[in-house]
């Protein structure tokens, strides 16, 4: 996830109450549960028969919003156990903060066949046991969306979800849907009954659909929260990318912005993708999935969430041209996590625990090297300036200065929930700069030939969607994958120890200056000049000894160099030139005016060309003296089929 601030992570989950609870009836409950006394049960009359089965069974009627709030039904999948738990997610892949989606539920019930209401008890938060569970037969629940709740703990927006009746409906499906503690693996089926006219966007493919109703399968909870749905009246357009059908929807409540607009903008950037990742992509379906929003928001904060097959953007409705280049940054990165964490994942995220979740150490590969990837595409396939490059490397370099250097990578990363969540941004800058040394060294190694794209599609080939990796073993088979014995030290010195990225020698390799003040001579008049918006002319503020000589004085005004007139919008012009057709130690015919008694007289003053010394300073630029070696190592890096 990436989060802009005026950036992604991903989470919901969801207090839902069929009749509104005040604060103070909220906390009665609250206590007469936990003091061993459950909230008294009601005998409801039973719904139509509906056969239980193995799976989970859930109903959702975006028609029927009460209170800015949906009912969620669900016709539970057997037990065979006295008590089961209901769970909704403390957090889930992809976001790395807690957000407690069982906050937004409320009451919450649970009952047999014959509409008896069962014993619930609340654990937390996120937990409601349900006693007699071998009889339990249906759990309804309301659900009040994160966009406009006052609870505390906001949800990042790509996150939460949206209830706008006949409006837009945003269902990432983790903050709707829960599963039972021990049967988070057993498929789910869910309905959804829409408003005429709507249309649901998504990455998951309708088993069948009407002009009111949508049903999906899914084959566990974890595919079920990857794939948030956004229901609104349509505004898509479909196009064929490397092998897949890419969907992009877009919520604009003014219409400014438009998906076939979008459309042509990230298309250039997704088949550069396509062309970085081999040729291919790893997926044959993805959905952009995109709402815009009007004035401020409860986050402070806009961006994008990613899913192993969509993303979710929560961006400003200003001028689509003022958003372009906003969209196709991002887009870049979200679309890259079709192969991190998707093909490429430790066992904690595999096997995600969604209430106790157990960090992997591993961000630099999931958002560190997405991050990296999303601008070095553009720069690789001509979609970026090298400079403008170099530009994006420097802020990067800028933004990691302000978190500690010292943290190692690896501990942040298992950190990041709680001792180190204040650090969790810096996925983004010193992350992306890990990939970027690492893709430098790789070309070291392989004079050239291997990069960090060519190892991220081998790491594919070797794990994939259904094959995590062992965390304490990853740098170990990349070293196996790559035979470069040297990249354990590099791991070792800089992503799990504390050593600050070697970026002097990295840049130095591929023939940049980086961090450098150097002095460097010049062809000079020997003047130093300033504008005067009075006169329209230069004046002279300091002169070098040689044409002091000559006759020029402080406070004398420039009017013409070898007969052109000087102006404020031609002076460099003029300058290059008499550099250009003038050596050390020739004579330049200069006009000038000189003040004297109240009088302002012209007059011609034969100055002499002169080598100066200047300090210049290289952030990071292009050595010029760079070698054979360094220049080749480099357009390898930045350049395609070199």
């Amino acid at each position: 996830m990436k989060k802009l601030w005026f950036s992604f992570i991903l989470i919901l989950f969801i207090s839902v109450s069929q009749l509104p609870l005040t604060f103070a009836q909220k906390k009665t409950q609250e206590k007469k549960v936990k003091g061993g006394k459950p909230v008294q049960q009601e005998v409801v009359p039973p719904s139509p028969a509906i056969p239980q089965t193995e799976n989970y069974q859930f109903s959702l009627d975006l028609t029927k919003v009460q209170d800015d709030k949906l009912m969620v039904e669900l016709i539970a999948p057997k037990i065979t156990e006295n008590e089961v738990v209901y769970c909704m997610p403390k957090i889930v892949p992809g976001t790395y903060s807690i957000y407690d989606f069982g906050r937004f539920l409320s009451d919450f019930k649970a009952y047999n066949a014959q509409g008896e209401q069962l014993t619930v008890s609340v654990l937390d938060e996120n937990r409601w046991k349900i006693n007699d569970a071998k009889n339990l037969y249906k759990i309804t629940y309301w659900v009040e969306d994160s966009y406009d709740s006052n609870k505390k703990n906001v949800v990042f927006e790509p996150a939460g979800t949206n209830i706008e009746e006949k409006t837009n409906f945003m269902i990432n499906t983790y903050g709707f849907f829960g599963y039972i503690e021990g049967m988070k693996f057993n498929d789910y089926e869910v309905n959804i009954t829409k408003p005429e006219g709507f249309f649901g966007a998504t990455s998951m493919q309708a088993v069948s659909t009407t002009a009111t109703s949508d049903k999906f399968l899914m084959g566990d909870y974890v595919q079920l929260a990857d794939a948030p749905i956004m229901y609104s009246q349509p505004d898509t357009t479909v196009m064929q990318v490397g092998g897949a059908d890419i969907l992009i929807s877009v919520y604009s409540p003014s219409k400014k912005l438009t998906s076939k607009f979008v459309a042509e903008q990230i298309k250039p950037i997704l088949m550069a993708q396509k062309d970085y990742l081999g040729g291919k992509l790893p997926v044959n379906r993805y959905a952009f999935i995109i709402y815009l929003f009007r004035g401020f928001t409860r986050s402070g904060a806009y961006g994008a969430l990613e899913h192993s097959y969509s993303s979710v953007y929560f961006l400003p409705e200003i001028e689509p041209e003022d958003l372009a280049q906003m969209i196709k940054d991002v887009a870049a990165h979200e679309f890259f996590h079709i192969v991190t964490p998707l093909s490429i994942h430790s066992k904690e995220i595999h096997d995600f625990d969604f209430i106790n979740p157990q960090m992997s150490k591993h961000l630099w590969l999931y958002e560190g090297c997405i991050e990296y990837f999303a601008g070095h595409v553009q720069v690789k396939h001509g979609l970026m300036s090298e400079q403008d490059y170099f530009n994006v490397i420097l802020g990067k370099i800028n933004e990691a200065k302000g978190y500690q250097d010292r943290l190692p990578f690896t501990v942040m990363s298992k950190g990041c929930l709680h001792e180190h969540k204040s650090q969790y941004q810096n996925v983004y800058a010193k992350g992306a700069l890990i990939g970027m040394c690492l893709d430098i060294k790789l070309r070291q190694f392989s004079n050239g030939k291997y990069g960090l794209q060519d190892l991220i599609i081998d790491l594919s080939k070797q794990y994939g969607k259904d094959k995590p990796f062992d965390d304490e073993e990853l740098f170990d088979k990349i070293v196996e994958i790559t035979k470069f014995p040297e990249l354990r030290k590099f791991f070792a010195d800089y992503v799990e120890g504390e050593k600050p990225l070697p970026f002097k020698e990295i840049f130095k390799s591929v023939g940049l200056r980086y961090d450098v003040t150097e002095t460097q001579k010049r062809l000079s008049l020997g003047l130093q000049l300033s504008f005067d918006e009075s006169t329209g002319h230069f004046v002279i503020e300091d002169i070098n000894e040689i044409n002091e000589k000559s006759g020029f004085q402080k406070g004398d005004f420039l009017v013409a160099i070898n007969k052109t007139k000087v102006t404020q919008q031609n002076y460099r012009d003029v300058f290059e030139e008499v550099k250009k057709t003038n050596k050390e130690g020739d004579k330049v015919t200069i006009v000038i005016v000189r003040e004297e008694n109240g009088k302002r007289k012209e007059k011609k003053v034969k100055g002499t060309m002169v080598m100066v010394e200047d300090k210049v300073y290289f952030p990071l630029a292009i050595d010029e003296k760079a070698t054979p070696e360094q220049v080749k190592l480099r357009n390898a890096w930045l350049k395609v089929g070199i």
